[in-house]
């Protein structure tokens, strides 16, 4: 689904603003849950920190690299609602 262009001069409509909310909260609600199971990896490392080059090491920089990810599109979403309220 496309969020938008850079080109976009359109004022954003209510059912944009809600598209970008729902897109939104779907991204942070993937965030959380990435979250909790890297918090729970790093746990596990802590007791096991030979597993850090193994299984464990390689699951922890897949999620981390996710997570930065998720991190980067919610602030590009963030950024393109605020600039399109502020131009309304």
């Amino acid at each position: 689904m496309a969020v938008g262009r850079a080109a976009d001069t359109e004022p954003m409509t209510h059912d944009t603003e809600k598209e970008l909310q729902e897109l939104l909260d779907e991204l942070e609600e993937e965030e959380r849950e990435i979250s909790l199971r890297r918090s729970r990896l790093h746990d596990r490392l802590a007791l096991y920190p030979e597993y850090g080059d193994g299984d464990l090491g390689e699951a922890e920089r897949e999620l981390s690299a996710r997570r930065r990810e998720l991190h980067a599109r919610i602030d590009a979403i963030r950024a393109q609602r605020s600039s399109a309220r502020a131009s309304e």
